[in-house]
């Protein structure tokens, strides 16, 4: 038998710091993930497979599609003075994967280590 529980208000041990659950369950990722330089996946919440689409661009497929804003960055490292960052593709609608690319600013692309942290609503 599942167990449910059924609350409005959440406070810390002391019964202080109190929080809506609805403002828990809206501000927490609903996709998280980290992945190697080849698009293959070492932790994740949420995303069912990684995709090398090419050098530097990876696709992740999630497990449920959803409404999002997603916030991301590279940890991987490169040679010269350039810097990573990702693009996304836009979200016109509930979408069931997201796209990005390592381009340094120069804008050349470039294999790297991925780490995502997406929020939004499941559709």
């Amino acid at each position: 038998m599942a167990s449910e529980l059924r609350v409005n208000t959440l406070k810390d041990a002391s019964g202080n710091n109190s929080i809506a659950t609805s403002f828990v369950a809206g501000g927490s990722a609903k996709v998280w993930v980290r992945s190697t330089d080849a698009a293959v996946i070492t932790q994740s919440l949420n995303v069912s497979s990684g995709t090398d689409n090419g050098t530097g661009n990876y696709t992740y497929a999630f497990s449920s599609s959803f409404n999002y804003s997603a916030d991301h960055g590279g940890i991987g490292a490169m040679a010269g003075p350039d810097n990573a960052f990702f693009r996304k593709q836009e979200n016109d609608g509930p979408a069931g994967s997201l796209q990005v690319r390592g381009v340094s600013t120069s804008a050349v692309g470039f294999d790297t280590e991925c780490s995502l942290n997406i929020h939004g609503d499941l559709a």
